[in-house]
Formats: structure tokens, C-alpha cells, sequence
């Protein structure tokens, strides 16, 4: 099932999408007792597919990516966290901000948990997942590395508003048996800038679920960044940054496209 969130009549609504301007209402919470109807609204603007309880990512987690910033490989699962301000529809605007020019894509898979998730083994991991998403995890790439800017740490450059686009709905666990299968494509201005399939991942989706429900309860609702690929702005010559005009895409097998045109921060 794909699902999205969306405005209808003024009002926010969850549906099962039948197709790009219609979606089956659905009744109750999307974690909780739920029925699809057969009441067809119509889609006027699209929105997030959830409002996440936690917004968890995890660096560094393509091989090839970590070979092009330079990184050996973690040994353990990168977390870090981006604030729920960040959070964006799809075709809403990522602004450029006034305090930084270097503002990066990361196409990636997001895992949206379904149930409470504490101490999960490898082999269960997959049945806490409700479903999965596109994701893009911009970055102001001076304030997550400059120290004299955001300390070089990476959550006060991942968490200025808007960073964090997610959609542009949620597929349904069944629909996609094997997500470390799946191609991802990221576009700027229709140019390809990232291509790979999630099978480069360093840890799966089963592996992250289980390394960090040691340590964490993950709330249904929760969704997990997975990682981005290789071909990021940063690690090119010369540097290739998202600019007021351009518009940026991650599309992935079995789900769909994320785009999101980027702007100027109004003043």
C-alpha cells in the first residue's frame, strides 16, 4: 500500500493513493487500529507522509561514500540527529539559508518504525518496520564541519528548517520484501549527481535496527536515515553546492521521486 498525507477541503488527511491526484481516506492512526474507506478525496497538496516521533540518522553508512570523504569505514553505526523542525513537504521549498552558501543533497532510504522497538534482534528487525520513504538530508556543510560555526559537529548543520524532506509517501512493509535492494538516484537540475543501489549499504536496515534499539527505544512513528551514497556536493572538484533556482530529486526503486525546489531564505 502506498500512503501519503495531504490537505483536502482545508484539512489534513491520511489515504491509500490510487493515483497522482487521488488517495482512499483513511480512518484511525496510521500506528494504530485503521480501515482504508472508499471515500476518494481529492490530493491538493501533498504533504510529509508522517510527522516523525525522531528524526535518527546515520553517517557514513555507502562504502563509496565513505571512500570519497576521505573516512575509513565505521565499525560501529554513525548516529546523529536531526531536529523536527526540519522536517518538509515534498515540492516545498529547501531555502538556502542567510547564514551558509554550502548547502548539500543526500539522497536516502528512510525506514519509518512501526511498533515499539527496544532490543530487537537482527532476525526480527524487519517486523517493526512500518514502511519506507524517500529522504533527503540536506546539510550546511560549513556548519557541520567549520568549528569556529557549528562546533564540527554534525546536527547544527543538518537541522536548519527545512533540511529534512521526506516522501513523497510511505510503501507499506509488504511491497518491498528486501529494502537493501533498491536503486537511488539523486538529480540537481535534472543531472544525475548520485547513483547506486542501497546494497552498498555498510550496515542494513535490519543491522540498524538492531544496533540502535540496544540502546534506544524506537517509537512507533520513528524514522531512520539511512545513509547517502556517494556523489555528494562536497566531495567534488571543484564543489558543487544547491543554489536559489535549482531544483533537487531522490528517486527510489519501488517508491517513488522526492523533489523540492531550492530558494533564496525570504528575508
Amino acid at each position: 500500500m502506498r500512503i501519503v498525507r495531504f490537505i483536502y477541503a482545508g484539512q489534513v488527511h491520511l489515504g491509500q493513493q490510487v493515483d497522482g491526484e487521488h488517495a482512499l481516506h483513511i480512518e484511525g492512526e496510521l500506528f494504530g487500529p485503521h480501515r482504508v474507506s472508499d471515500r476518494r478525496l481529492r490530493i491538493e497538496k501533498l504533504l510529509s507522509p508522517l510527522i516523525p516521533t525522531d528524526i535518527l540518522c546515520i553517517g557514513l553508512n555507502y562504502r563509496e561514500h565513505a571512500a570519497e570523504s576521505g573516512s575509513p569505514i565505521p565499525q560501529n553505526p554513525m548516529l546523529f540527529i536531526k531536529a523536527g523542525n526540519a522536517l518538509n513537504n515534498p515540492y516545498d521549498p529547501v531555502y538556502v539559508p542567510r547564514r551558509s552558501s554550502q548547502i548539500d543533497y543526500e539522497g536516502e532510504l528512510a525506514v519509518v518504525i512501526g511498533k515499539t522497538a527496544r532490543h530487537v534482534s537482527r532476525d526480527d528487525a524487519l517486523s517493526y518496520v512500518f514502511g519506507y520513504t524517500c529522504s533527503n538530508d540536506v546539510t550546511a556543510r560549513d556548519w557541520q564541519r567549520d568549528k569556529n560555526l557549528g562546533g564540527g559537529q554534525f546536527a547544527r548543520g543538518k537541522s536548519f528548517d527545512g533540511f529534512a524532506p521526506l516522501g513523497p509517501c510511505i510503501v507499506t512493509r509488504d511491497e518491498i520484501p528486501d529494502p537493501n535492494h533498491l536503486r537511488l538516484r539523486t538529480t540537481l537540475n535534472g543531472q544525475a549527481m548520485q547513483e547506486s543501489t542501497t546494497a552498498d549499504m555498510i550496515f542494513d536496515v535490519p543491522a540498524l535496527i538492531e544496533s540502535l534499539s540496544s540502546t534506544m527505544t524506537l517509537r512507533p512513528g520513528a524514522v531512520i536515515l539511512t545513509g547517502t551514497p556517494s556523489g555528494v556536493g562536497f566531495a567534488r572538484n571543484p564543489p558543487v553546492w544547491m543554489r536559489d533556482g535549482d531544483t533537487v530529486a531522490v528517486d527510489i526503486e519501488r517508491i517513488g521521486r522526492l523533489e523540492n525546489p531550492v530558494r533564496k531564505e525570504p528575508e
